[in-house]
């Protein structure tokens, strides 16, 4: 299909661009995701144009708030696989932005929310989560006339923040243990899962029973994880006991729940105390999961090993283990020996010794 000058797509609708009598740009939506009919529609402009036509002022954008697509954007959304993270986001954003107008929206309003995260000692990753979030909400809140073009550059203008993917903070065997021990009763179990199955936290806190917990056969069941693909974990001694010794209440499926039964939403202040309290510092929940992949390299575990039991989609994550495990480059060109280059001193002298017996023979 050629490109027309003039003709642009934002969703599934074409929208057109073209200057009127006085110079002016108007952008306006042809209301169709037909490319010919955009295009028709187009023509007719630049041709009213050229007669001295005015273009019809753009349709007013009724106001609306926050909220107001807050609720459609998740019901569109529900189709996405990643639903259960970018409804979070959504939840999150609404705390500050609740009250306001979709036109209110501007690039120092955007740019103060990635500030308050990182006094919220928020990840950058996390942070980046958020906006592109907020960027497809009014993307969408564009496509459905809630809103216009101009808020939508406004904060397509905040830019995205560096993220430091190669961090790896992990945990030494004294510090696991020290740890566990400073974690109240409730928090105690879900350390351990985690540094014993390098769940994600969601992961661990979603866990129920009967859905995902197989005692029988040894395995921790995983249908739905971040990457959309089913997982499977074993079931080690240490993390079968912990298990085995919670209380199953009848009224929760949930595995790790409070004295009522309902499911914890998050552990983070508990956590954070249990760590202040075991002196450790720069240590994040997820950080657990990196404490069980880095002692299963350390261990010798092979890395595609240690790609599947973490649930990466690719190995290129993984490797950022890699060189916990310098061994086997040791023994990777530790083949080579006695193949390529001089040979060995011993070598040398089990030669001389196969050549003297040769010569008293």
């Amino acid at each position: 299909m050629a490109r027309t000058k003039g003709l642009y797509k934002r969703g599934n609708t074409w929208w057109l661009r073209y200057a009127g009598p006085d110079g002016r740009i108007h952008f306006e939506s042809s209301r169709s995701a037909s490319f010919k009919a955009a295009e028709v529609l187009l023509i007719q402009k630049k041709k009213e144009v050229l007669e001295g036509k005015k273009p019809l002022p753009t349709r007013r954008l009724a106001i609306h708030s926050f909220p107001e697509l807050a609720e459609p954007y998740l019901g569109w959304a529900e189709r996405q696989r990643a639903f259960k993270s970018k409804q979070g986001f959504v939840r999150q954003l609404g705390k500050t932005f609740g009250n306001y107008r979709l036109q209110s929206f501007t690039t120092r309003a955007v740019e103060g929310y990635q500030t308050k995260l990182l006094a919220e000692e928020k990840a950058p990753a996390t942070i980046n989560r958020h906006l592109a979030t907020l960027k497809h909400m009014f993307t969408k809140a564009v496509e459905w006339e809630m809103v216009g073009e101009e808020t939508l550059k406004r904060i397509r203008k905040v830019k995205q923040l560096p993220e430091n993917n190669r961090r790896l903070r992990y945990l030494s065997t004294e510090e696991c243990q020290t740890l566990i021990d400073t974690c109240y009763p409730h928090l105690k179990p879900i350390v351990i899962t985690a540094l014993n199955s390098g769940m994600r936290k969601q992961e661990l806190l979603s866990l129920e029973w009967e859905r995902h917990v197989d005692l029988k056969h040894g395995f921790i069941l995983l249908d739905i994880t971040k990457n959309g693909e089913r997982r499977e974990i074993p079931i080690n001694q240490p993390l079968r006991d912990t298990l085995e010794g919670l209380v199953r209440r009848v009224n929760s499926p949930y595995v790790f729940t409070d004295s009522d039964g309902k499911r914890f939403q998050d552990v983070k202040t508990a956590f954070h105390s249990a760590c202040r309290r075991a002196g450790i510092k720069d240590l994040r929940f997820h950080d657990l999961r990196h404490t069980f992949a880095s002692h299963l390299v350390m261990q010798g575990v092979d890395l595609t090993s240690v790609k599947e039991l973490l649930g990466h989609k690719t190995l290129t994550m993984t490797l950022r283990y890699a060189h916990l495990a310098p061994s086997h480059k040791v023994k990777a060109v530790a083949l080579l020996e006695g193949i390529v280059g001089p040979k060995s001193s011993r070598q040398k002298v089990d030669n001389l010794t196969e050549m003297q017996v040769v010569d008293m023979r």
